[in-house]
């Protein structure tokens, strides 16, 4: 293929002379001490001893093109080991990403392209946004899996690219691994390259001190293709000739490989202060004498190595031509393409969904299944399912096939007990382009998840995530499965839609406003079945709250989310029965509603009349909204779910009598 032949020219005589590759690869370690040296911040050593990795990775193995960076084709590459961020970003500047040596100045400050830790910048060549050890090693199971979808789907002449990472001692000890690797083993999720950064050192010290695991054989367990590559960091025939080995193979690789933190410096290579921001001035100086660098001077990168890595990088242009070529002839017998790819459902997706007569009780989390499988329906690139909890969370398609080893096309995919991993593989799914990632769980499990939906966030990586079981009405499985405080702790992560919908209109609603955003959802939905309201409004969702009744001469405001807004309805007639008026307001979202122009929602929760919210969880955050709020301020108990509720005041009568006390609070004196 073009590929071979592309990579084959890179082996040529002036490409590949022996004291050029050795210079610039010396280059990289310079701009590795030099940038983390300016900001008097950041991880030198193992981007310097990586140098020569990534000078293989770049100019002898992957393909890509700076000029088209999204090419959705090229390989991707995920630097699990965040914090040697440098390393990419030399990477980048070098090979004509966009980045320039002031960028590379500009590490660790204020406004620069050029983060503590990689941040998703695909015109940069960051593919995802990585730090937090272990998430970028899972990131890219869920990349791979997408991957081999498309090229399943389509064939090789629309997508056949791999995806390398590194990885470090970190990310091996961190839990998600596990689950990731257990994944991607059991998939066989071949074109997944994993190098191990067996450097042996870590913040405390070097890791005999916590950590004893043998690598290679746990790997091999997970039915991955696994090579002791030893002490050969230094070696670059043997670092190329390892990867072509794994990139061959039908499962996930890992490629284990010794080298020595901050190379070559005298002093504090294999040092576990190296680690971090340890190569001062002298230190510095010391190294580059032994590299053959000017030892004085900062950021030196000589005119003939910027034009070999630029020439690199150039290289890639033809199979991207190549590769428009064949999309274009694609497109033209198949114009719906570029729609599929964007993951975007088609209009009137949802036309047979629908209408629910008002008194049906349906449970939120069936209604999103009906949703979900509606947009299957019509949209052939969503992934969907659970952690072992597809069938009780809503997100098992009918009649669809098992994504597995031998169909690497099946939609249904069931992640098994590994929320870590699903939420993190959604991630780099997402990422990756080209489909929709829909996962579930039960809400009190979203704890598992928080670091991948918090990094879903931060880089706006489109994906569902549904949680169903959503309060006290899990019931008899008791305190440890029913979420009072998660509701509260995932509306505190800034850029992720929370929407909790009161019944199966507004659920319907919610599925509209998550495949039109750009960045993640989270549904929010009931394990017990809730009443189909009347006045909640589908298209009234994406306004985050409005007004579901309101009688003549209201003066009080009740606000309810989820399962409660029927609540508040129950209320509110007992209320209009002892000649009190109170309007009812449905809010799903507080992010959409604090979207809304100020006179909207002064509309929506009157200013001057008391106003109470009613929600089965604790009450943090309801300040900002309302004057008082109803909700749960303890774990919960083993019972039946109405039981649970009612008993901690989840029911009309405790609403009606706060509704009082609060009215009686705000009638003026003697009143």
């Amino acid at each position: 293929m073009l590929r071979d032949v592309l990579h084959d020219e890179a082996a040529d005589g002036t490409l590949r002379d022996p004291s050029l590759e050795q210079r610039a690869i010396e280059v990289i370690r310079g701009l590795a001490m030099d940038a983390p040296h300016a900001a008097r911040s950041g991880h030198q050593g193992t981007a310097m001893a990586l140098a020569p990795l990534a000078h293989v990775l770049w100019s002898r193995i992957m393909t890509y093109d700076p000029a088209a960076p999204e090419w959705l084709d090229r390989d991707r590459f995920v630097l699990s080991a965040g914090h040697a961020s440098i390393l990419l970003y030399s990477m980048a500047y070098l090979c004509g990403y966009g980045l320039t040596l002031d960028d590379l100045k500009a590490f660790r400050q204020w406004g620069s392209r050029t983060p503590g830790h990689p941040e998703a910048e695909p015109a940069i060549g960051v593919e995802v946004t990585t730090g937090p050890l272990g998430q970028g090693f899972a990131n890219a199971v869920g990349m791979a899996l997408a991957e081999r979808w498309l090229r399943t789907r389509y064939g090789p002449e629309l997508c056949d690219h791999h995806t390398f990472v590194i990885c470090s001692d970190g990310d091996l000890a961190e839990g998600i691994s596990h689950e990731a690797a257990s994944m991607a083993g059991h998939l066989g999720l071949g074109r997944l390259v994993y190098v191990y950064d067996d450097n042996r050192v870590s913040i405390d010290g070097e890791t005999d001190l916590w950590l004893s695991d043998d690598a290679a054989g746990r790997f091999s367990a997970y039915g991955w293709h696994v090579e002791t590559v030893g002490d050969a960091a230094e070696d670059l025939d043997v670092l190329e000739a390892a990867l072509r080995r794994a990139m061959a193979t039908e499962v996930p690789s890992l490629l284990v490989l010794r080298s020595h933190i901050a190379y070559p410096s005298p002093d504090l290579t294999d040092a576990p202060a190296a680690h971090g921001y340890a190569l001062l001035d002298d230190e510095i100086a010391a190294a580059k004498a032994v590299m053959g660098l000017p030892p004085g001077e900062r950021f030196w990168v000589p005119d003939d190595v910027l034009e070999y890595y630029r020439a690199v990088g150039r290289r890639g242009a033809a199979a991207r031509q190549s590769w428009e070529g064949r999309w274009s002839d694609a497109v033209r017998s198949r114009p719906e393409l570029p729609g599929l790819w964007a993951a975007r459902p088609p209009a009137g997706w949802d036309s047979g969904v629908g209408p629910w007569e008002i008194g049906t009780q349906v449970a939120t989390r069936a209604a999103s299944g009906t949703c979900l499988n509606a947009l299957a329906g019509s949209m052939d690139h969503v992934l969907a399912g659970g952690a072992d909890l597809t069938g009780n969370t809503g997100t098992k398609l009918a009649a669809e096939s098992l994504l597995g080893r031998d169909n690497g096309d099946g939609r249904q995919v069931f992640f098994g007990v590994r929320e870590h991993a699903m939420g993190a593989a959604m991630v780099g799914i997402a990422r990756h382009g080209g489909l929709l990632p829909v996962g579930g769980t039960f809400l009190v499990f979203s704890d598992y998840m928080r670091p991948a939906v918090r990094l879903a966030a931060l880089s706006e990586a489109r994906a569902v995530f549904c949680w169903s079981h959503d309060s006290l009405g899990v019931g008899e499985d008791g305190p440890t499965h029913q979420p009072v405080e998660h509701v509260a702790s995932l509306r505190a992560i800034p850029d992720l839609t929370v929407i909790r919908p009161a019944d199966a209109p507004e659920t319907l609603g919610a599925w509209r406003i998550a495949l039109a955003g750009n960045g993640p959802t989270a549904l929010i939905l009931t394990r017990q079945a809730t009443p189909v309201l009347k006045g909640t409004d589908a298209e009234a969702v994406g306004r985050g709250a409005y007004v579901v009744s309101e009688p003549d001469g209201a003066v009080v405001t009740l606000v309810g989310s989820g399962s409660e807004v029927a609540l508040c309805v129950s209320a509110a007639a007992r209320l209009q029965e002892e000649g009190i008026a109170a309007s009812v307001v449905s809010m799903p979202s507080w992010e959409l509603f604090a979207g809304q122009s100020a006179e909207y929602r002064a509309a929506v929760i009157p200013p001057h009349r008391p106003s109470l919210a009613v929600e089965a969880g604790v009450t943090q955050g309801w300040e900002r909204w309302v004057d008082r709020a109803l909700g749960v301020e303890r774990f919960g108990a083993s019972a039946p779910g109405s039981v649970v509720l009612a008993e901690l005041g989840m029911n009309p009568d405790r609403v009606v009598a706060v509704t009082r006390e609060l009215l009686g609070a705000a009638a003026p004196a003697g009143g």
